[in-house]
């Protein structure tokens, strides 16, 4: 049969309409899956920023910048993976990306809790952020540390300003001589390598209101938001004393080496910069919110400050602790006398005044 010269050259236009449109349709446009968690709650800050800043912030740049479609499936809560097993999830892929505080790794990320190891830091949570950031950036192996177990880190996430919540009224550091106080494993070295005697008692902080409630534990180094309006610490531990331990950036963003491999080469530069804009969102929540809770605390309990020169003698009794600390993590290979020393002058150089200038040598 004998095609037309005018069919001919409508085929030819169907052709090149539809290669047109073939070539406009990159052949590897997919929905992206990411299986996101965290065992802390989104009334966290750190998980709320994951679920209400970072997930709209990465679906809106990756649409907008890529022929790719973002569908987050969401564990928060401890809904796939608990506080103490949530880097290991990260690290079988049991979710892609995980947010979890390095308290609950002390054994595989050591290092890591460097700003823990120089108390009565910093209270503001943006130069806490941006402290630890300029000693990660004089420290690659810290970020090459969670190589070796699978991930990749995405973004340092700092919390606020730690104080101690009580069960009870206490005016001299050695009323806390023999109470059961709860922490986060490394930090209560702040009152057990003081002397002060206390019983330490380490749990995750969705554990804390049914310790304080039973009596296993009678007060806890803790942020005011989770002993107040978050947790609830309030309803069973009616003092709160500021103190100004300092605001430590110690949680992690991370993500499954597997997972991270697979995706499109053009999407791994926008998860890095929106990862790079959530860390700096953690210091800038928890700073707006720090002053927020700390008055929404002394309108429904009894909260007072630790008289200045109290502190003092008590950064001075810790004068002993940094140097100790990091002389162990050394026999261990880690080079903690120069991070701590960094840590030092990177508190310096964005204005801080340490109470005790730490000696580490």
């Amino acid at each position: 049969m004998r095609i037309s010269s005018k069919s001919m050259l409508g085929v030819a236009a169907a052709g090149m309409l539809a290669g047109s449109l073939w070539a406009a349709m990159p052949a590897d446009a997919k929905t992206i899956n990411i299986r996101i968690a965290s065992g802390h709650p989104p009334t966290v800050v750190y998980a709320g920023l994951m679920k209400n800043y970072f997930e709209p912030e990465l679906k809106k740049a990756v649409e907008s910048k890529t022929s790719h479609k973002i569908n987050f499936i969401e564990g928060y809560s401890g809904s796939i993976v608990k506080v103490f097993d949530t880097f290991e999830g990260v690290q079988n892929g049991v979710v892609d990306i995980g947010g979890f505080c390095y308290c609950f790794e002390a054994s595989k990320l050591p290092m890591h809790a460097f700003q823990i190891m120089l108390p009565f830091g910093t209270m503001d949570p943006v130069q806490s952020v941006a402290i630890a950031a300029d000693v990660y950036g004089q420290f690659p192996r810290l970020a090459k540390r969670f190589q070796r177990f699978n991930q990749t880190l995405l973004a340092i996430i700092g919390d606020g300003g730690y104080n101690l919540g009580t069960q009870f009224a206490w005016k001299k550091v050695s009323d806390l001589k023999g109470r059961k106080i709860l922490g986060a494993g490394l930090n209560l070295n702040w009152l057990r390598q003081a002397g002060i005697g206390i019983i330490p008692v380490t749990d995750g902080l969705p554990g804390w209101y049914q310790k304080l409630k039973t009596g296993v534990a009678e007060g806890g180094i803790m942020f005011p938001s989770a002993w107040g309006p978050v947790f609830k610490l309030h309803e069973v531990g009616k003092f709160y004393t500021s103190i100004g331990f300092g605001s430590i950036t110690w949680h992690g963003l991370t993500v499954n080496n597997r997972y991270w491999a697979s995706l499109p080469p053009e999407v791994k530069p926008i998860f890095q910069e929106v990862a790079d804009r959530y860390e700096i969102q953690t210091g800038v929540f928890n700073k707006a919110g720090y002053k927020k809770d700390m008055n929404w605390l002394r309108k429904n309990i009894t909260v007072s400050d630790l008289p200045a020169d109290v502190r003092l003698s008590w950064a001075k009794g810790l004068k002993h602790w940094p140097q100790q600390h990091a002389n162990e993590l050394e026999k261990k290979g880690f080079p903690a006398k120069r991070i701590l020393n960094a840590t030092l002058d990177a508190a310096e150089k964005v204005g801080y005044k340490w109470p005790v200038r730490y000696t580490v040598k």
